[in-house]
């Protein structure tokens, strides 16, 4: 952490090259002899990162910035406001600090936050932002967070949650996906953890299959798939040593107000839902509902009729609030290959024999326009194009 970067000629020289180049900028001779001219780059652009990902931070002065990856591994503020929704109490350990952005909202819902970090400089950079955004009940401990964990009970204190967001990348910085190849190996520490508390709250990657990470971790209470915008961003297990039913599935996409899907893989399971042919509105869920395999809790949960058991899009015959992408049906077309009136729109396909990019190539369409067509299998088993348009 060079202290440099704080003065106040430096953070003028920042704000004022907000909008600039920050290629052109590291390549320039710096005007500062104690702060080289990456590091500017690398101030402003972690600055323009947060005014997007982290306007907290991107509004509050004299905050210092850590390396690229480091802020692209940091949840966003509504992903870290999620998550703190979910702890109570006094007392929460977060044994893999990071840029410390879920440390600062876990705050809000605990007492005290002891933030642990491996990396000495990027603890350091935490300690100070933590200070600049009027944070005091947040202690730091760069080193290792299992040692520190042993050291609070040790003393007998008594801990709540604990946080851990293990690292996905192993050698080279490739990703991996499978709970073995976390750094730390979590599955491994779950005796130790559940020594020092009765919760644990686990953030893994979106590519980790549910049903694997449930049967391996044991003792989940709560699995949310966390996303914005359509697109899956976290998946989070809260832990529970005490819990031994079954573990409730919860799909929550930020861009939505409604409340998130909560139900059981049984209840999934032995959910009776209506069907129909397609009416006058079409119901795409986002990718959080698809990937907690809310098919028929959906269906059920806005009162809306599946197309097929295994087609995964809802009709209606008046529209209705829905936490995913919905639109209206212009027409219904049997599909006949090399026959439809389309060349240009977007197409997806659902429950169909063949993918979108032999749709395209068997019917000559290209990719973009206002048409959207939903290549599907209906009620009747028939292979059918619906035209619609979004809502």
């Amino acid at each position: 952490m060079n202290k440099e970067i704080l003065t106040d000629e430096v953070q003028g020289f920042i704000e004022k090259n907000l909008k600039a180049d920050v290629v052109a900028i590291s390549l320039a001779k710096s005007p500062f002899k104690e702060v080289p001219s990456r590091e500017l780059a690398s101030q402003i652009k972690g600055r323009q990162t947060a005014a997007l990902k982290l306007p907290t931070w991107a509004e509050t002065s004299g905050i210092y910035y850590p390396p690229s990856l480091n802020l692209e591994q940091a949840s966003s503020e509504g992903l870290a406001r999620y998550k703190a929704r979910l702890v109570s109490g006094k007392v929460l350990v977060d044994l893999t600090g990071g840029f410390g952005v879920d440390a600062f909202f876990f705050s809000k819902s605990v007492e005290r936050v002891h933030y642990c970090e491996r990396d000495a400089d990027l603890a350091a950079i935490a300690a100070h932002n933590f200070n600049r955004l009027g944070v005091h009940d947040i202690q730091v401990h760069p080193g290792d967070g299992m040692d520190r964990l042993q050291e609070l009970t040790s003393r007998g204190a008594e801990i709540d949650w604990i946080y851990l967001d293990p690292s996905r990348r192993g050698r080279g910085g490739r990703r991996v996906f499978r709970l073995s190849e976390y750094e730390p190996p979590v599955v491994e520490l779950l005796p130790q953890l559940f020594s020092a508390s009765r919760h644990v709250l686990l953030k893994t990657a979106p590519m980790l299959d549910l049903t694997e990470g449930i049967k391996q971790l044991g003792n989940v209470r709560e699995v949310h798939v966390v996303g914005v915008h359509n697109e899956v961003k976290e998946l989070l297990w809260w832990l529970d040593k005490e819990w031994t039913g079954p573990p409730e599935l919860v799909a929550a996409d930020l861009k939505y107000p409604s409340q998130p899907l909560r139900f059981t893989a049984s209840e999934e399971s032995t959910t009776e839902v209506p069907f129909e042919m397609p009416l006058k509105y079409l119901y795409e869920p986002n990718a959080c509902m698809l990937k907690a395999g809310a098919f028929k809790t959906a269906a059920r949960a806005y009162n809306l009729y599946k197309l097929h058991p295994s087609t995964h899009l809802y009709t209606s015959p008046a529209l209705v609030p829905f936490p995913g992408r919905r639109f209206e049906i212009k027409a219904l077309l049997p599909y006949k290959p090399g026959k439809l009136p389309y060349r240009k729109a977007n197409v997806s396909s659902r429950n169909f024999p063949e993918s979108v990019a032999t749709i395209r190539k068997r019917n000559r369409i290209t990719d973009g326009g206002s048409v959207y067509l939903f290549f599907v299998r209906c009620l009747d088993d028939s292979l059918c194009v619906l035209e619609t348009e979004p809502v």
